[in-house]
């Protein structure tokens, strides 16, 4: 159901409680009138008074369900709204490219999906329709005070225009310190979102106190904010509501005169007090209307920013081959690239390297050579700057991203896992997870070596992993990630994996009759690749089988394998 297929009927139940409420002074003051005129006729004011009173009572309850209608829809609506822009939101980060979340913080990303969407979310719906409800009231009051006496409504309105000037002004500050007060509570959030989720960390270097005191000194600026727009708020309604104490006094002052020169009633006075009243109110219904509303804006500006942002490259449109010409041959081709937060530092300079179909590439290079980003320019994490890469010929910028990841299986060394269960994490790495049977789940795990330690689990497959697999080692993470990457269709798999035995058996299976580009640390892990690439200086130093490169006495290959032996004697030595 759409929202407007509940905004409609809400403001039609918003008219007639409206309605209802601003016709009761009116219909009250007859009853007052009604009261005085029939004198010490009891019978006739029985009668009169029995009927008004029926009268009335059907219309305030028919007032009452109105009333009760529109809050009802209102804040349905209202839930729905937060749940859409909420759901756009969240696909419009997801659908933006690496690059930007390398500049943006996650926690300040899960404070726009959270509350600043509950605030806009509030302002447009709940906060509207009492808006809507407050122009009513005072629309209707002001017509009808002028309707019973137009000299005393000229004479208490006089206070209006003051306080509508003093209305504008508030809310422009209040627009403005709520932007800096979500800005602020987003900066808290990303600490604490951090923070937490780093907690092993955080307890094994002693910084539980110091954490506390970073975030108790964020929050104190969201606090300090607070304290701003709570005394200018005080100041604002302290002097709205000494307007409507005015206007009532005003009322029985000028009142009681036109009462003693014989111009009004006691139920006319009655009535236009009543109305008063109801101005007064709708007055400052419209001054918290006005104030949320900026609140909204101050807030919507982050979100309308994301919502409208374009993504540097498409997520899912572009080319995708047909399965018969899907080889898995890769080229890179005078290849430049920095990355988008660090242009100053470039990556690549004029690489070029060859990886023919169905053959084991093993990449080194020391530390901050390039070797995971050559993997995130082929999943097309990133564009290069310049040069051009290539699979079975095609240029991947002319490739559908979507289609292109599908079909590429990756193993990270320290592999992500979500906080769900093994089944899920397994199920993950298929095209449509839903589709995967408990038989192709069991298979992919016996393949990748993970079958036996996971039905050792008490709850076997349904074992939950916690927070990025913390619950899990890392071999056991290593295992259900190569399962993972085992259900996709792929014919190219990206390797960055520690070499214990259960590990490497597994990843012999995966590699099987596919194209991979494993980032290696270990002769035992390069002896099995059909050729390696030694980067360095920004480019590929050198090429060749590891048994050439090795025989080099002064090639950087055997310098790099020298010293990961000295590395791995002195982590021998310290154990």
């Amino acid at each position: 159901m759409r929202t407007s297929t509940f905004l409609q009927p809400a403001l039609g139940f918003l008219t007639v409680s409206s309605a209802v409420t601003m016709s009761a002074p009116f219909l009250l003051g007859k009853v007052i009138d009604t009261i005085y005129t029939t004198g010490t006729d009891t019978e006739t004011m029985t009668a009169s008074l029995t009927s008004l009173c029926i009268m009335l009572t059907g219309v305030f309850l028919c007032g009452g369900a109105a009333n009760a209608a529109r809050v009802y829809l209102m804040q349905t609506s209202g839930q729905k709204i937060v749940r859409n822009l909420r759901a756009s939101l969240f696909s419009s980060i997801l659908r933006q490219e690496v690059g930007f979340f390398d500049r943006s913080r996650t926690g300040e990303l899960i404070n726009r999906l959270s509350a600043d969407t509950a605030v806009v979310g509030r302002s447009i719906t709940d906060n509207l329709s009492d808006g809507l409800r407050a122009v009513a009231q005072a629309a209707a009051g002001v017509s009808m005070m002028f309707y019973i006496s137009p000299s005393l409504a000229s004479f208490v309105l006089l206070i209006v225009p003051p306080m509508a000037g003093l209305a504008v002004i508030y809310g422009r500050f209040l627009r403005s310190i709520s932007k800096r007060t979500q800005d602020a509570l987003a900066q808290a959030t990303q600490l604490a979102e951090e923070r937490i989720s780093n907690i092993r960390t955080v307890r094994a270097f002693g910084k539980e106190l110091s954490e506390v005191n970073t975030y108790t000194q964020k929050i104190d600026q969201v606090f300090t904010l607070a304290k701003k727009e709570a005394v200018i708020g005080a100041g604002f309604f302290g002097v709205t509501g000494l307007s409507g104490n005015i206007m009532i006094l005003s009322v029985l002052y000028k009142g009681g005169l036109l009462m003693a020169s014989q111009h009004m009633t006691v139920g006319e006075l009655s009535s236009f007090l009543m109305y008063t009243f109801w101005v007064g109110i709708g007055i400052a219904g419209l001054s918290s209307f006005y104030s949320e509303l900026m609140k909204g804006f101050g807030a919507g500006t982050r979100l309308w920013q994301l919502l409208d942002r374009k993504p540097e490259f498409p997520l899912n449109e572009g080319l995708a081959l047909p399965p018969d010409q899907l080889k898995g041959q890769l080229e890179f081709c005078d290849v430049s690239f920095a990355y988008p937060a660090r242009k100053e530092a470039p990556i690549f300079q004029n690489l070029n390297l060859l990886v023919p179909a169905g053959s084991i590439m093993a990449v080194v290079g020391s530390s901050g050579s390039g070797k995971s980003t050559l993997v995130s320019l082929l999943l097309r994490l990133y564009d290069p700057d310049n040069g051009i890469i290539y699979i079975d010929g095609h240029d991947i910028r002319d490739l559908n991203p979507y289609w292109l990841r599908s079909h590429i299986g990756t193993v990270s060394q320290e592999p992500v896992l979500f906080s769900c269960s093994i089944r899920d994490n397994i199920a993950y790495g298929a095209v449509d997870p839903d589709a995967v049977t408990t038989d192709d789940i069991y298979r992919a795990a016996k393949v990748s070596n993970a079958y036996n330690f996971i039905q050792a689990f008490p709850k076997g497959f349904d074992t939950v992993v916690g927070e990025k697999g913390v619950l899990l080692s890392g071999g056991q993470k290593q295992r259900i990630a190569i399962a993972r990457a085992l259900l996709k269709v792929s014919t190219t798999i990206a390797l960055d994996a520690e070499n214990e035995f259960l590990v490497q058996e597994a990843l012999e299976r995966l590699m099987e009759g596919r194209t991979v580009v494993i980032i290696a640390h270990r002769l035992s892990t390069i002896q099995n690749a059909n050729a390696v690439a030694v980067l360095d200086q920004r480019c590929v130093a050198e090429c060749g089988q590891h048994r050439e490169l090795l025989g080099n006495r002064h090639g950087l290959f055997r310098k790099l394998m020298e010293k990961q032996s000295f590395l791995q004697e002195q982590k021998q030595a310290l154990r």
